[in-house]
């Protein structure tokens, strides 16, 4: 039996120091590296995510979108980069040149890739578990082949909004309305 060495958070990113990945991106879960996986249809649905999310954030000098080239950090076992997420102003003044943010998000997007669908819960699922156990108060899970978006915010059931339907802001980006079909007119 081979048991993995966990890493820390703080050993994860010494190991991004020596080693270059070239365009992958890599992310700390539960103590262990994994690559993430990308497609060009995901990547754009990310994509107007986040211009129709940065719009707002920028009108209203909210705080800071992200893509999947910035990371996070959740806890001492976890590093994510979600395909987009959204930190306000009031908890973190400015971004950090390097390395990972300090903080977890605000707002988390992840967005199922097809090679997501090989195991499409066990990745996402160890995600939403540290997303809320480091107070993440709203997390959205993009399936494109489904085409709608699982909303989790803290404290309350887990809603699926369809492409009928909109998302919102809720508390933490109060009067973002989003509507489902608009994600997927790309």
């Amino acid at each position: 039996m081979t048991v993995e060495r966990k890493l820390t958070a703080a050993q994860f990113w010494n190991y991004l120091q020596q080693h270059d990945h070239g365009d992958r991106i890599v992310e700390l879960i539960n103590g262990a590296i994994v690559e993430m996986p990308a497609n060009l249809y995901s990547s754009a649905l990310a994509a107007r995510l986040i211009i129709l999310i940065g719009l707002f954030v920028q009108q209203h000098g909210l705080g800071f979108v992200t893509g999947a080239d910035g990371g996070y950090t959740i806890d001492d076992e976890n590093l994510f980069a979600p395909d987009v997420a959204y930190i306000s102003r009031t908890r973190q003044q400015t971004l950090p040149y390097d390395g990972f943010g300090p903080l977890p998000p605000d707002l988390a997007v992840e967005v199922i890739s097809p090679s997501d669908l090989k195991d499409p819960k066990r990745r996402i699922e160890d995600k939403l578990a540290a997303y809320r156990a480091a107070g993440v108060p709203m997390i959205w899970i993009v399936y494109p082949e489904r085409r709608e978006v699982e909303v989790h915010r803290a404290g309350q059931p887990m809603v699926i909004v369809t492409l009928d339907g909109t998302l919102d802001g809720a508390d933490v980006l109060p009067g973002l309305v989003i509507a489902v079909r608009d994600i997927f007119e790309i």
